[in-house]
């Protein structure tokens, strides 16, 4: 009985200044079927959070209602004190696949938001020059995306997320297709990429390391119907490296959190 107390769901932790990104109270339903029950989560400015589960717990389902893609059945998301809610445009959205358009260069694909609603200006152009060359891609500007590596790819659907000017972004699974040195490679670029824009990030994925690894908050989600499960504060230093998956901090956090899926999945079968 010990075990099962210190799994219980925890509340989010109160936040001492307002937050960036308001999660109220959301639910989702498709017909009968309740994808996300009554959702709610504080995101502070410039945080940096990953969202763990299990397949079908509905984490793709929450950044689609964030995003205003999905009409929410009900409750409210609020960025920076405004009700966004279904409204589209308001945060970055990256998914797993990269989507690039093939007949556009890396230029081009970075410029692509602006290009699709108001016209890449020079500025756009002078922007996606300056991120390219910053992140390591400015010699590869005018090559197209089949002369791009998986992981080169990658960083430029993040780039055309930077650009798009949103200070919230919604990352699922972005380096989920990836190999484990170049996944890892990503991550160490994605916290630097972070670092140097203070960005509020999302991150959906089924990797625990790679959620412990990056975030300063993990949601853990629960099997269908979605809800949060537990809110774990990672707590480690930054900055972080290959060494810190190994310490005994990091492998304390991975067991907690393997706890808590295992319970949850045990939980959901009985109950079938």
């Amino acid at each position: 009985m010990r075990e099962l107390r210190a799994l219980a769901p925890v509340a989010d932790a109160p936040m001492t200044s307002p937050s960036k990104l308001s999660i109220e109270h959301l639910s989702v339903k498709f017909g009968q079927v309740v994808a996300l029950n009554d959702v709610s989560l504080q995101v502070n400015e410039g945080e940096f959070v990953s969202i763990l589960g299990a397949s079908g717990c509905g984490k793709s389902t929450l950044f689609n209602a964030v995003s205003g893609l999905l009409r929410a059945t009900s409750g409210k998301i609020k960025l920076d004190g405004r009700d966004v809610s279904n409204r589209p445009g308001e945060v970055g959205y990256m998914l797993q696949k990269d989507l690039m358009l093939p007949w556009r260069t890396v230029r081009g694909n970075i410029t692509l938001a602006a290009s699709l609603t108001r016209g890449a200006t020079k500025e756009d152009q002078a922007e996606a020059e300056k991120l390219a060359t910053r992140y390591g891609l400015g010699e590869f500007l005018n090559h197209y995306p089949h002369a791009l590596s998986g992981g080169m790819r990658q960083r430029v659907a993040m780039m055309r997320t930077i650009a798009a000017g949103r200070q919230v972004m919604l990352l699922d699974e972005p380096f989920g297709a990836l190999d484990a040195q170049t996944r890892f490679s990503m991550q160490q670029w994605l916290l630097q990429v972070w670092k140097d824009l203070g960005r509020t990030i999302l991150f959906v994925t089924h990797d625990v390391d790679e959620a412990i690894f990056l975030a300063d908050r993990i949601v853990v989600m629960t099997p269908r119907p979605g809800r949060i499960g537990e809110v774990v504060q990672v707590g480690l230093p930054r900055p972080r490296s290959l060494e810190d998956l190994t310490t005994e901090a990091f492998t304390a956090l991975k067991r907690q959190i393997m706890a808590r899926l295992y319970h949850d999945e045990q939980t959901a079968g009985a109950a079938k």
